[in-house]
């Protein structure tokens, strides 16, 4: 065979199209007696694997790029590509390619085509094979995802194996404003960015405390605990309990996590029960209302939850029991 075939073939996991062989000289007729001869198998109509047997992923991926070509690996399979850890593909899932939005791409089997404006500026052509840059491959990813916290743990995740970043994944945001959950992301990110956590807290307040009828906590109360002060996000005073809200994402370093920890433990010493929330939680509003109510109920809170809706967690809850009594006074004192 030609050198520059057998190259090619080298480059691209053994994977080849028809166009890629024209253009080295190599016929039609060329092409059908190695398929013939069971050299090689046809993959797709106009793509071939030099080979009969069952294919890699990288040869699958290859030969979805080449079949849908000039295109790219999108969402998952790029991140797989990437190298992203927790996007490694089942044997039968379909390989997803990005086309621009300009084109129409036929569907087959093992394919999956998804469309982006400006394919070319979002993706590097160069690798092997061809895929969406980081940002866009992942932001692809969690707008497939339906359910927000799902998507906003694509993004999680990637920020925390370092292979990118929120000031990149906002850029990148705002180049692609048709993205499902566009305007959600573009909020937490922005914010997260900045160092604060008012979208999470402000959710939190709106749509668990108030949208279901707890108490309102009192926010952001600084108190002593030994010789240094903290602040806490929500404290239920009288039921003794403490709502943390984290909205970190990306890199956690391990001093932050340790301090979080000295700070529950310095609470536990006085009777104040802290839970910690963090998006996952708080996006499933309803689940953490109830598990709210539950414990506050528990210690001491006189009041009741309501239902948002008939499917409401808080509604499958037998709330006609006594409350415990609360627990002792507290020992920790408001600072000035």
């Amino acid at each position: 065979m030609d050198a520059k075939v057998e190259a090619l073939l080298r480059r691209q996991d053994g994977v080849v199209s028809r166009r890629q062989l024209t253009e080295l000289e190599v016929t039609d007729n060329d092409i059908e007696r190695l398929v013939r001869r069971r050299e090689w198998a046809r993959v797709f109509p106009g793509v071939y694997v030099e080979h009969t047997g069952p294919l890699t992923w990288p040869q699958r991926a290859w030969a979805a790029v080449l079949c849908a070509w000039p295109a790219a690996l999108a969402n998952r399979s790029a991140l797989h590509a990437h190298g992203l850890r927790g996007h490694t593909p089942a044997d039968d899932d379909p390989v997803v390619v990005g086309v621009d939005r300009s084109r129409s791409v036929t569907p087959r089997p093992g394919l999956a085509i998804t469309y982006l404006t400006g394919l070319e500026t979002k993706s590097q052509m160069h690798l092997s094979p061809p895929r969406e840059r980081v940002e866009h491959a992942v932001l692809g990813e969690a707008s497939a995802r339906k359910r927000k916290d799902s998507a906003l743990g694509v993004v999680a995740d990637a920020c925390q194996q370092g292979r990118t970043t929120v000031p990149r994944l906002v850029k990148a945001i705002g180049e692609r404003p048709r993205l499902r959950h566009h305007r959600f992301l573009l909020e937490v990110l922005a914010d997260i960015q900045t160092g604060a956590y008012s979208v999470l807290e402000h959710r939190y307040l709106v749509r668990v405390e108030r949208r279901h009828g707890l108490p309102v906590g009192e926010r952001q109360r600084r108190v002593r605990q030994g010789r240094t002060a903290a602040f806490r996000d929500v404290d239920y005073l009288e039921a003794h309990t403490v709502v943390e809200l984290d909205g970190r994402i990306g890199h956690e370093g391990a001093e932050d996590g340790w301090a979080d920890l000295d700070r529950d433990l310095a609470s536990a010493t006085v009777g104040d029960l802290t839970l910690r929330a963090g998006w996952r939680q708080v996006l499933d509003e309803c689940r953490l209302a109830a598990i709210v109510a539950q414990i506050l109920v528990r210690r001491g809170w006189q009041g009741r939850p309501r239902a948002c809706s008939p499917g409401c967690a808080v509604a499958d809850i037998d709330w006609s029991g006594s409350p415990a009594p609360g627990a002792g006074d507290r020992r920790q004192t408001d600072v000035a």
